[in-house]
């Protein structure tokens, strides 16, 4: 495979670089700090914002609030790992127009303390709800045991603040899940929970519905996020694949010049040669001439036969005192706007969640991870912006299923989780959606451009906020959301529910690779089913309502995506290629109505991107493996089509044709047969 077919990019996202969301207000506060700010009196704030957003400085503000203004006694700070408690270390708030500085004692952040998170760190927990002192800082590990240890109400009064909260389970064996609920039920802890991802790769929900209903949201979008940067401008995210050892292809999309960090995989994964340390020296091996080790840093430097020296970071060494010096070095505060530090770091399972390196250029990951949550935290690593860095981008380099082997399922699945992973990632970073029903009284919304020609009340209208990033679309026959509950889903959480569609293994695996399907058997029965187990509390027409909301996302993102991949000249139309991909779409079909688009399948472009990206003879060894599996129809999924056979013969007064030529009618009425058929068998016994 040439490195000119390795270079094309599954998802490409231009931003306009307007600076807003670096711009401070009089009190110091990012535009997402602010949002947060207004929202300080909830008793349970969920926090959804990209990784550099600033989501712990937004905490301080909040938890300052509640400490002098809302009678809390004390707060805590919970994050994930030991590394994370600096971001929560003093800020001097006043210098920026704050009213009050951020003050940790140094006894009370527990991150920085010797001994294990269940030995003295839980003492010490206990020692600072008695102290009239206001916070500490601990592991969500110390919280655990210190919960375990002294019950929930010697917390009251206080706050309890959960970062990256994505750790959190609804499943009764994840321990701070069920704390959490417990403080719920009691009432009378405030918390504020945070994260830059609210999926979870096992599918698994996060919160309860009832626990989930009553947080309050501030949700600040990756779009908003990037739009506002001064440099970034630019975002590529990519799946890629090689054959036989990973190490000799990597220098295929690894370019030494950028910035990067490089992810090599677990030593249980297919892709390992199962020697992690002969992997890196291989990697550096292919860099170039190995010049030894910088006494100061413990980086490796390595000679480019072009002459360049590089440094490069190896995390992955096994020796602990080499790795805490480089790690230690990397995170040296004075080195921390030095571009030149440091130019490549090589990590296994470090240098993720929390780890801050804002020249970031390049996050190139091998073999596929299971966890969407890991995937975002990965790509956030290089979403930082930085003076003189206009462009970022996420690889992930998956090995090709090979007919030889034992594994081609295996392989098989992690090309359509990675495949799933990056449609996620494009509605991820897209503007956000409002969805209106077109009808005679629809008038223009203030604020939103409609394009060239203005708004037309003849047709459906695309306009766009650039303020908001918020795109307004008006369909035809889409069913608008009754309760408040389901307007905050189709507001907030349409990713969500996206994430259950595009990880769904049957729904990927024939939106990819079955020749006779009808995409509404996607669009309507596996998004409608998906939408039923998610919200079973719903009626009829709210789980319609999200379901039409859901996949006009997915498939506006997919036709902006087509369109905008056309290309155009100059930086103008790169910054607002997608939005005018979407009016394009909506401008060039007759009528924009929800049947148009149910009618579009998610998984065109997805498949149009594998096939360039994957060798022929690989791409019809996976179509083997899948079509081997097909089966044509379920019991399940027949009931599906006679339902909505039922609501065609209510519109249209007959039921469906098996002779229609419009394949959606004859695919609903060898459901009803379907059906039929299996209750005359059942009826001969």
């Amino acid at each position: 495979m040439t490195k000119e077919e390795k270079s094309v990019p599954s998802v490409s996202v231009s931003y306009a670089r307007n600076g807003s969301s670096t711009k401070a207000n009089a009190l110091g506060m990012r535009p997402m700090q602010e949002r947060a700010y207004q929202k300080r009196g909830e008793q349970y704030l969920l926090i959804k914002s990209p990784p550099a957003s600033g989501k712990s400085r937004a905490l301080m503000f909040n938890a300052l609030d509640k400490l002098h203004n809302q009678g809390l006694r004390q707060a805590i700070i919970v994050v994930p790992e030991k590394s994370i408690g600096a971001s929560f270390n003093d800020e001097p708030l006043t210098r920026f127009g704050f009213w009050a500085d951020w003050r940790v004692e140094p006894k009370w952040n527990l991150c920085n303390a010797p001994g294990s998170d269940n030995g003295g760190k839980v003492n010490s927990v206990e020692a600072f709800l008695k102290s009239g002192d206001k916070v500490l800082v601990c592991t969500h590990a110390t919280f655990r045991f210190a919960v375990d240890k002294l019950g929930i109400e010697p917390f009251d009064g206080r706050l309890i603040a959960v970062d990256e909260f994505h750790h959190v389970s609804a499943n009764p064996d994840n321990k701070l899940g069920l704390h959490l609920g417990q403080f719920m039920a009691r009432g009378s802890v405030h918390i504020v929970a945070m994260t830059g991802s609210y999926f979870r790769g096992d599918a698994e929900a996060v919160l309860v519905p009832q626990d989930e209903a009553k947080f309050d949201s501030v949700t600040y979008t990756y779009y908003e996020q990037l739009n506002g940067y001064e440099y970034l401008k630019q975002l590529d995210i990519g799946y890629f694949f090689y054959s036989g050892s990973y190490v000799d292809d990597i220098l295929d999309v690894l370019e030494p010049s950028e910035k990067t960090i490089v992810h090599i995989p677990s030593v249980n994964s297919r892709e390992s040669t199962k020697d992690k340390i002969r992997e890196v020296e291989h990697i550096i091996e292919e860099l170039g001439e190995w010049l030894g080790t910088d006494p100061a840093t413990g980086f490796q430097l390595v000679r480019t036969p072009e002459g360049r020296v590089f440094r490069i970071a190896d995390l992955v060494d096994d020796d602990t005192v080499k790795r805490d010096r480089v790690s230690a070095a990397l995170k040296d505060p004075a080195q921390k706007n030095n571009r030149d530090h440091v130019d490549i770091i090589i990590a296994l399972g470090m240098a993720k969640e929390g780890f801050d390196w804002i020249w970031c250029e390049h996050a190139l990951t091998v073999g596929y991870r299971s966890s969407l949550t890991e995937i975002v935290q990965i790509i956030g690593r290089a979403t930082r912006d930085a003076p003189g860095k206009t462009r970022a981008r996420f690889t992930n380099l998956i090995a090709e299923p090979d007919a030889s082997e034992n594994a081609v399922a295996e392989a098989v699945n992690d090309t359509l989780k990675a495949i799933a992973a990056s449609l996620l990632m494009e509605q991820v970073l897209a503007p956000r959606f409002e969805f209106k029903p077109k009808n005679p009284n629809t008038t223009p919304t203030p604020g939103f451009d409609y394009g060239e020609g203005g708004y037309d009340p003849t047709k459906c209208n695309v306009g766009f906020n650039e303020e908001s990033g918020q795109f307004q679309i008006e369909i035809k026959g889409l069913v608008v959301p009754k309760s408040a509950e389901v307007q905050r889903i189709c507001q907030q959480d349409l990713n969500e529910v996206i994430a259950a569609f595009v990880q769904d293994k049957a729904t990927i695996e024939r939106g990819l690779f079955d020749p006779d399907l009808v995409p509404e058997e996607l669009t309507q029965l596996r998004m409608g089913k998906i939408i039923k187990d998610k919200y079973p509390d719903l009626d009829d027409e709210d789980q319609e309502s999200v379901r039409q909301h859901a996949v006009a996302a997915l498939n506006l993102t997919q036709k902006a995506k087509e369109v905008a991949s056309g290309g155009g000249d100059g930086e103008k139309s790169a910054n607002t290629a997608f939005i005018e991909g979407v009016r394009k779409f909506a401008m060039d079909v007759r009528e924009l109505d929800i049947d148009l688009i149910d009618r579009i399948n998610p998984f065109g472009e997805a498949y149009a991107i594998l096939a360039k990206t994957m060798s022929e003879e690989s791409l019809k060894q996976v179509e083997a493996v899948i079509a081997g599996k097909r089966i044509n129809l379920t019991i399940e999924e027949a009931r599906e089509l006679a339902k909505r056979a039922l609501k065609f013969k209510q519109e249209r007064g007959r039921l469906p044709s098996i002779t229609s030529p419009d394949a959606w009618e004859k695919r609903m009425a060898e459901g009803v047969a379907f059906l039929a058929r299996m209750k005359a068998e059942a009826a001969r016994g």
